[in-house]
């Protein structure tokens, strides 16, 4: 493997950079090479930042090969530069040394809930404006789903405490354990001042199977697992139930605590999987176990009962699956992880704020919600999504809340 500097200077710096226009963010990657290559690394480091706050999270845990790696010009016909790898260099080089900047504030306070990535994000974009944030979080520390549902392995920690002590330094005031529509309603925040109230809450409510069995006491869902995962005991065999990223971290994570067997259940082929095509391959090498076109269809005291899917596809090149019900076999089991997706938790239903069916906040292409002065970003407004989709909408909500802050 080359070094940072050599991959850094394999890059073509183009005039129509793939990799930048196929960025969810456009990180400006050949003036970030260029400033690194120069030995200007912090300068690179605030380029990264102002256009991304999470930059030293989305380094490590985008989808790359959907994004820039995936768009790079050399990749055609040989390796494409992994500009990640520089970008994890220069972020966390940017964070190590931050020294916050004198910053005037204007007197206008904002509440952001949720301390996620959207909620860190906009936090950090609007204290660096003078904006006055108070940024509520329902768990004990920052970090959202990044803390509390990607493993240690996959994304350090000490990166969260340093956003931490950086927004802390910003003059940002972070209210843990604090969850909105319990103790305070989102009305309650404008008489004390408030301005304007970016949501960022997440979806921390895992979605059910709706199966026999599912509340037996050797069944738990991933994202209650992920929180804490010492203080659950799932025995030698353990089968998940999904393929998404959340998934595979709960395999991966049980294997590293457990030592145990863990196998993932899948309805879809293996190329059909959601889950980063990085985080699998490492998965297999960690020794998870993958069985594809499999459907649970109950859950029994020692073993997970399933059907055979077929995969269908039709002359327009169309795919259906359906199951097999003649095809039943059984998967034993110590316990089972249930991985299918979250979505939101009661928090914002019971205000004012217009959601989906789905109970995700409605709002347009700027992140204004029905509620004037409510802005909301992230996903719970979209479902689980990528950590840089996130920092995206929350870019766009930022200008817009900005534009009617400054009205008046």
């Amino acid at each position: 493997m080359s070094t940072i500097k050599q991959e850094a200077q394999r890059c073509l710096k183009c005039k129509k950079p793939q990799c930048a226009l196929n960025c969810p963010v456009e990180t400006p990657v050949p003036q970030v090479m260029e400033l690194f290559l120069n030995g200007q690394t912090k300068e690179a480091g605030e380029m990264l930042f102002r256009n991304n706050p999470l930059t030293a999270v989305t380094a490590i845990v985008c989808p790359h090969e959907r994004n820039c790696t995936g768009h790079c010009v050399l990749g055609n016909k040989g390796e494409p530069v992994e500009f990640f790898r520089i970008e994890q260099y220069i972020s966390r080089f940017y964070l190590e040394t931050f020294e916050a900047p004198e910053i005037l504030k204007n007197g206008i306070k904002i509440a952001v809930v949720g301390g996620g990535p959207a909620g860190i994000a906009m936090s950090m974009m609007a204290a660096l404006k003078g904006y006055e944030v108070t940024l509520f979080e329902a768990q004990d520390n920052l970090g959202g789903v990044l803390r509390y549902g990607i493993p240690a392995f996959r994304l350090p920690k000490d990166i969260l405490d340093m956003y931490k002590d950086i927004l802390l330094s910003l003059g940002v005031h972070f209210r843990p354990n604090t969850r909105l529509g319990a103790s305070i309603g989102l009305m309650d925040l404008f008489p004390d001042g408030y301005k304007a109230v970016f949501i960022a809450a997440g979806t921390g409510r895992p979605n059910r199977l709706g199966l026999l069995g599912e509340t037996l006491g050797h069944v738990h869902f991933a994202v209650d697992y992920l929180k804490s995962p010492e203080n659950f005991h799932l025995g030698r065999h353990v089968a998940v139930v999904g393929a998404g990223n959340v998934a595979i971290d709960a395999a991966r994570t049980v294997i590293r605590r457990e030592h145990a067997h863990a196998m993932i259940i899948n309805f879809k082929g293996e190329e059909e999987m959601p889950a980063n095509r990085d985080e699998v391959e490492m998965a297999e090498m960690d020794g998870v176990e993958f069985m594809h076109h499999a459907q649970a269809v109950r859950i029994m005291d020692d073993a997970v009962r399933c059907v055979r899917v077929n995969r269908i596809e039709a002359e327009d090149g169309s795919v259906t699956y359906e199951e097999d019900f003649a095809d039943t076999f059984d998967v034993p089991v110590d316990s089972v992880i249930l991985a299918i997706g979250q979505g939101p938790g009661a928090d914002v239903n019971a205000s004012a704020l217009e959601v989906d069916k789905k109970g995700l906040i409605v709002v347009n292409e700027w992140g204004e919600t029905n509620l004037q002065g409510v802005y909301a970003a992230g996903d719970i407004v979209t479902g689980p999504r990528t950590v840089v989709e996130a920092i995206a909408s929350t870019k766009k909500a930022f200008q817009r809340m900005e534009e009617y802050l400054q009205q008046g």
